[in-house]
């Protein structure tokens, strides 16, 4: 199936052209003839699968149709002409709300600002037709000069929506399309509260798209509520295995092991770009720094950054300026380059959902793309849970030179069944450590708490007990686990 047989308007097709895309992808195929004849829609798709122009397109007919009907001459006055026509009478022009037709709502500003590029790239062709994103850290003063433009699609994050809902600069009278961009993750932020505020100033008329790597849960509740009679498309869950990624894990023992890896393995040739992400906005700016010193064009990304600062290093990677590029979550649902072959979880995710978010940045557009996890040997039970999101083994990678001191696959065997005091772990009445599930008398004590005996005495309650119980008073092994037959206890290394 071709773009042309989708029904898009002329304009829309050349800017597609020009972009290098020929055929639709599975969601858009399903998305967009649905979108075009009004339907509201519910869909799940895997991260890469072109959700943007699922939704994008089919508003871009919409609105470039409309357009071909209007009469040029007769239409009105743009805001630029009637602010111009108000200071040549004298008069101050007033600020007037914006009244956009299509409301594009996404969890985070990295993924607002991709949606905005791809919008303005396929209405490239297409007259009287203005996107603009209204995102948390831009200047006040440059958003108000963009609403006063009156665009056509508005792109925003919840949060800077809703200040400018309550001080008047947007109207939604006028509202034709509410888009929710990955749902489920504005619901994981705490959004719920504000799309429900946006979603009751939007007219009941509205046609609804809402777009999650889940419909169940609290996602699925919310859909019912602000849908009507919508068409469900499940093309993949976030589960998908990524069949074009190719995915592996290599056990570290420190920290040191750690970074000499990703060191030797960012200096491999078929890394075009890569994405390494961490788990703290501290370790970001730390490896990224690291990096630069060790000679790569590196640059860290994360949320206490100011936009500016984001916008002009999410464009120094899109240029090839920026080779590694240092990540938190914050940027997993906003970076879309091509060009970015490698995914390193320096750290792993708390999620595995987020995992999943995590190595879609490479392999995108049916592009190859490799992801590779450092993870410590006492990780191995994150990687089991991961493993049994996606539904498919991680093969763990050794290289010559950086094998761990433990073995990969004990260390996987063993996370299971970590050591230490687990609860109902009652351990044996004779090792008398005073530590763990049970103390020398035989009676349950708190997780970490120090039992001692009486000097001179045996402990209560012990009877006549011929290991450990000497004259003195304090600490004697068993020799059953942690001492042997004298009372002397054994190291750790002993075992």
């Amino acid at each position: 199936m071709t773009f042309e047989t989708l029904g898009l308007h002329t304009s829309i097709l050349r800017a597609i052209t020009d972009s290098g895309y020929t055929e639709p992808t599975s969601v858009q195929v399903q998305a967009v003839p649905a979108a075009i004849a009004g339907r509201d829609l519910l869909v799940s798709s895997q991260t890469g699968s072109g959700k943007t122009a699922a939704f994008m397109l089919p508003a871009l007919h919409k609105f470039a149709t409309a357009a071909d009907s209007l009469d040029v001459t007769a239409a009105d006055k743009t805001p630029n002409q009637e602010r111009q026509s108000a200071r040549s009478r004298g008069e101050r022009p007033r600020f007037v709300a914006a009244k956009p037709k299509m409301l594009v709502l996404t969890p985070t500003r990295e993924l607002a600002l991709q949606v905005t590029t791809a919008t303005e790239k396929y209405s490239a062709y297409s007259r009287k037709i203005k996107a603009v994103s209204i995102l948390g850290g831009m200047p006040y003063p440059k958003q108000m000069q963009l609403l006063s433009r009156n665009p056509e699609i508005l792109v925003a994050t919840p949060g800077r929506l809703i200040d400018h809902m309550e001080s008047g600069k947007i109207d939604f009278s006028e509202l034709q399309i509410l888009v929710l961009d990955e749902a489920d993750r504005m619901l994981d932020m705490g959004f719920i509260d504000d799309i429900e505020k946006i979603v009751a100033a939007t007219p009941e008329s509205r046609q609804t798209m809402l777009f999650s790597a889940t419909l169940d849960g609290v996602v699925g509740n919310m859909a019912r509520r602000i849908t009507k009679d919508p068409m469900i498309i499940q093309i993949a869950g976030s589960a998908t295995k990524h069949e074009n990624i190719t995915q592996k894990v290599h056990f570290v023992d420190d920290l040191s092991h750690k970074n000499r890896l990703l060191d030797h393995l960012l200096r491999d040739e078929s890394v075009d770009q890569a994405v390494v992400f961490t788990a703290t906005k501290r370790d970001a700016d730390t490896i990224a720094d690291r990096l630069n010193i060790a000679g790569f064009a590196a640059a860290a990304l994360h949320g206490d950054m100011h936009q500016g600062a984001r916008n002009r290093t999410l464009d120094a990677l899109r240029r090839g300026q920026v080779r590694v590029l240092v990540a938190t979550d914050v940027a997993a649902r906003g970076i879309d380059v091509p060009a970015i072959t490698h995914v390193f979880n320096y750290d792993l995710p708390k999620f595995p959902e987020d995992y999943v978010h995590r190595i879609g940045r490479t392999g995108r557009a049916g592009r190859n793309g490799v992801a590779v996890s450092l993870v410590n040997h006492a990780e191995g039970i994150n990687v089991k849970r991961i493993e049994r999101f996606t539904k498919q083994l991680i093969p763990v990678d050794v290289i010559e030179g950086f094998e761990p001191k433990k073995s990969a696959v004990a260390s996987r065997s063993t996370a299971r069944k970590p050591g230490g005091w687990k609860p109902g772990d009652a351990r044996s009445s004779s090792s008398g450590n005073g530590y763990g599930g049970g103390n020398s008398n035989g009676n349950s004590s708190k997780p970490g708490q120090r039992t001692f005996s009486k000097p001179n005495s045996p402990p209560a309650g012990s009877g006549s007990r011929s290991e450990g119980s000497g004259s003195g008073g304090g600490y004697k092994g068993s020799g059953s686990r942690f001492g042997d037959a004298n009372g002397n206890r054994r190291s750790f290394g002993d075992r």
